[in-house]
Protein backbone atom coordinates (compact mmCIF):
# COMPACT_ATOMS: atom_id res chain seq x y z
CA UNK A 1 0.00 0.00 0.00
CA UNK A 2 2.80 2.50 0.68
CA UNK A 3 3.99 1.93 -2.93
CA UNK A 4 0.92 2.90 -4.73
CA UNK A 5 1.21 6.05 -1.79
CA UNK A 6 4.74 7.19 -3.35
CA UNK A 7 3.36 6.83 -7.06
CA UNK A 8 0.30 8.66 -6.74
CA UNK A 9 1.93 11.99 -4.93
CA UNK A 10 4.99 11.94 -7.33
CA UNK A 11 4.06 14.55 -10.23
CA UNK A 12 1.16 16.13 -8.51
CA UNK A 13 3.22 19.61 -7.42
CA UNK A 14 4.72 20.15 -10.61
CA UNK A 15 1.70 19.97 -12.51
CA UNK A 16 -0.57 21.74 -10.51
CA UNK A 17 1.07 24.77 -10.64
CA UNK A 18 1.87 24.72 -14.45
CA UNK A 19 -1.95 24.12 -14.02
CA UNK A 20 -2.24 27.20 -11.92
CA UNK A 21 -0.19 29.77 -13.89
CA UNK A 22 -1.65 29.27 -17.26
CA UNK A 23 -5.20 30.03 -16.05
CA UNK A 24 -3.86 32.79 -13.95
CA UNK A 25 -2.79 34.23 -17.34
CA UNK A 26 -5.95 33.63 -19.36
CA UNK A 27 -7.82 34.93 -16.62
CA UNK A 28 -5.58 38.32 -16.78
CA UNK A 29 -6.84 38.44 -20.26
CA UNK A 30 -9.80 41.21 -20.07
CA UNK A 31 -12.46 42.24 -22.15
CA UNK A 32 -12.93 45.05 -23.55
CA UNK A 33 -16.26 46.46 -21.34
CA UNK A 34 -14.05 44.82 -18.59
CA UNK A 35 -11.44 47.50 -19.16
CA UNK A 36 -13.83 50.09 -19.87
CA UNK A 37 -15.81 49.26 -16.49
CA UNK A 38 -12.24 49.10 -14.19
CA UNK A 39 -11.15 52.34 -15.58
CA UNK A 40 -14.36 54.04 -15.28
CA UNK A 41 -14.86 52.62 -11.49
CA UNK A 42 -11.06 53.11 -10.42
CA UNK A 43 -12.02 57.16 -11.65
CA UNK A 44 -14.91 57.09 -9.04
CA UNK A 45 -13.57 54.64 -6.23
CA UNK A 46 -9.66 54.80 -6.35
CA UNK A 47 -7.62 51.60 -5.32
CA UNK A 48 -10.87 50.00 -3.85
CA UNK A 49 -10.71 46.88 -5.69
CA UNK A 50 -13.22 44.73 -3.84
CA UNK A 51 -15.63 46.92 -4.93
CA UNK A 52 -14.57 46.92 -8.31
CA UNK A 53 -14.25 43.50 -8.52
CA UNK A 54 -17.71 43.41 -7.25
CA UNK A 55 -19.35 45.15 -10.15
CA UNK A 56 -17.53 42.51 -12.77
CA UNK A 57 -18.86 38.66 -12.56
CA UNK A 58 -16.40 35.85 -12.14
CA UNK A 59 -13.00 38.80 -11.16
CA UNK A 60 -11.87 38.85 -7.95
CA UNK A 61 -9.80 42.22 -6.34
CA UNK A 62 -6.28 40.22 -6.92
CA UNK A 63 -7.20 40.05 -10.55
CA UNK A 64 -8.36 43.66 -10.74
CA UNK A 65 -5.47 44.66 -9.17
CA UNK A 66 -2.95 42.85 -10.64
CA UNK A 67 -4.46 43.99 -13.95
CA UNK A 68 -4.22 47.50 -13.15
CA UNK A 69 -0.66 47.78 -11.97
CA UNK A 70 0.45 45.42 -15.16
CA UNK A 71 -1.06 48.09 -17.34
CA UNK A 72 -0.97 51.49 -15.47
Amino acid sequence: MASSDKHSTSNDGSSTSREEQSSQELKLEFSEDEKSLIERMYKLVGKRWSLIAGRIPGRSADEIKEYWTSRF
